[in-house]
């Protein structure tokens, strides 16, 4: 299949996962134009795919593609020069891996730190208010007044921010940050000398959020100034730069930290979520070191799960003793076999399929 001249990808150049698509789509050279959403742009790109979301890309001929994850993999599969993805298998695994925990870990403490802290608040509500809601005929006041309450009610009332669980909230960027500052004063990306999946799977937040809001971009350059210099770093990486750069065949003892918050907060949490949505609950608590959070199931995020746990389960026997030799809790986690796979209904998992770009798949 041929690739477009141009990409015209629909997002907010303040977006979590615009961010993401942003860098890799930069990464691998391939031409893109960003095109910022308004409401009706966000209203017609979800008719097209059947998803209210963001980044939307719109390919050729009246196809789209939706979701991240999977716009990074088709893109591999039909411009595989530059890959991102390690060759060696256990690698290939922690780098899929971290994408999940990047993109479904780490979007609580963004959106918290955007939208609990009255800079930052004041700030992103002003821009969303001149930007996404431009073609709303309100005053400006009012728009943002409106875009201010509606995010702080969804992305931090109804996903478990409350006065007893906010600290904890903060504290999950603050020891990923410290985790990651730990591997990258030492390497300049996280597996090693040549940026990977792992890369761009934690840039969403790095990036867009932690990197660009003022009180989470203050506390990253005094206190991880080698995660700040990273971010700059690759989004003004060109992967051509490292063909002749060998990817990583050993998981660098640095990571050591970061794998343990993926295995003692991360794989706990996403357990808890299918677990509640396998027996038809709508919300789960989950223990974070002490700290209980009462939240709402995503099947989106019980996908993403049980994709991880087939990924895990089809490696070979000497790529799955490598992983639990180093972290034991990783293969009691996801030795558990997918016996009933989580149906993703429309309204919350529409993702266009690569292969043909006009059907879904879950």
């Amino acid at each position: 299949m041929a690739m477009p001249k141009v990409l015209k990808v629909h997002g907010l150049d303040l977006s979590y996962f615009t961010g993401k698509l942003e860098g890799y789509l930069r990464g691998k050279q391939i031409p893109y134009e960003l095109i910022e959403m308004d409401t009706g742009d966000f209203k017609r790109c979800g008719k097209a795919t059947g998803v209210a979301q963001m980044p939307q890309v719109e390919w050729q001929n009246g196809q789209w593609l939706s979701d991240t994850t999977l716009i990074i993999e088709f893109l591999e599969q039909l411009k595989p020069e530059t890959s991102v993805m390690p060759q060696n298998p256990t690698l290939r695994f922690v780098a899929q891996l971290l994408e999940d925990f990047g993109d479904e870990w780490l979007w609580r403490p963004a959106l918290y730190y955007r939208w609990a802290h009255t800079q930052d608040a004041r700030l992103m509500s002003h821009r969303l208010a001149e930007g996404m809601m431009r073609d709303v005929p309100l005053p400006f006041f009012m728009r943002r007044w409106a875009i201010l309450n509606r995010q702080r009610f969804h992305f931090l009332w109804l996903d478990g921010v409350r006065k007893s669980t906010a600290k904890r909230v903060e504290a999950h960027y603050l020891e990923t940050l410290d985790a990651l500052e730990a591997v990258l004063k030492k390497q300049p990306f996280i597996l090693g000398q040549r940026p990977t999946l792992a890369d761009y799977g934690l840039y969403g937040g790095m990036y867009r959020h932690f990197f660009c809001d003022p009180t989470p971009a203050r506390i990253m350059r005094n206190r991880a100034p080698a995660v700040h210099e990273w971010v700059a770093r690759l989004w003004n990486t060109t992967l051509v730069d490292y063909d002749n750069t060998p990817f990583p065949t050993l998981l660098p003892n640095e990571i050591t930290p970061l794998l343990k918050i993926v295995c003692t907060e991360f794989l706990p949490y996403m357990q808890a979520n299918e677990e509640a949505i396998a027996n038809e609950r709508s919300k789960f608590e989950f223990t974070s070191k002490g700290i209980q959070f009462k939240l709402p199931t995503q099947r989106y995020r019980a996908w993403r799960f049980q994709r991880l746990r087939t990924r895990y389960q089809v490696l070979d026997t000497s790529s799955q003793h490598e992983i639990n030799t180093c972290f034991p809790e990783l293969g009691t986690a996801l030795n558990k076999p997918v016996t009933s796979p989580i149906q993703a209904r429309i309204a919350d998992l529409p993702i266009t399929t690569p292969s043909t770009m006009t059907s879904r798949t879950w």
